[in-house]
């Protein structure tokens, strides 16, 4: 069963063509201990605390700052250097896509809000190509900065792959 969600017209797009097949990108994308090894951004680590892989279910997480830029930053917006997230499953047609929403509250000053991400696999041949689809967040600034850290998340995954298929 699936929602439908539909990306806002300003949404983002990123691709990436992996070196590994899709079942491979698809378990990475749906365990608890595939995400662990690429979710988030560059200098944060990611502790999967539920993971129910379903429409309406949820994947709760931890995302903990370690990285003494990422530290900086967090402290400079005043938040811990853990915080909890939920995104909920709004499709999960395996292996070929994933999508969920996600609350914005950690924007000071901007009152909270959803986000979608939808998440195509595309198995091309040996090869494996990930469209993630991100909704705008509520500027420009802000949209930039979260296609940056989900861009770093794609290559965090292709790092993920390699040590995996090595």
């Amino acid at each position: 069963m699936t929602t439908e969600p539909t990306p806002s017209p300003k949404a983002v797009r990123l691709e990436h063509t992996f070196d590994a097949p899709a079942a491979l990108i698809w378990e990475l994308c749906t365990t608890a201990a595939g995400l662990e090894k690429w979710w988030g951004p560059e200098g944060f680590e990611t502790r999967v605390r539920e993971l129910d892989l379903r429409p309406g279910g949820q994947v709760r997480y931890t995302m903990t700052a370690t990285g003494p830029e990422q530290v900086a930053f967090v402290r400079s917006l005043g938040l811990p250097l853990s915080s909890e997230f939920v995104r909920t499953f709004t499709d999960v047609a395996a292996p070929i896509r994933l999508a969920y929403r996600s609350l914005i509250d950690f924007v000071p000053e901007q009152e909270p809000y959803e986000h979608l991400t939808i998440i195509d696999i595309e198995p091309a041949g040996e090869d494996t190509t990930l469209v993630m689809t991100l909704d705008s967040l509520h500027d420009e600034t802000w949209t930039q900065e979260y296609s940056s850290h989900r861009a770093n998340e794609l290559e965090k995954l292709e790092g993920a792959i390699a040590r995996r298929t090595a």
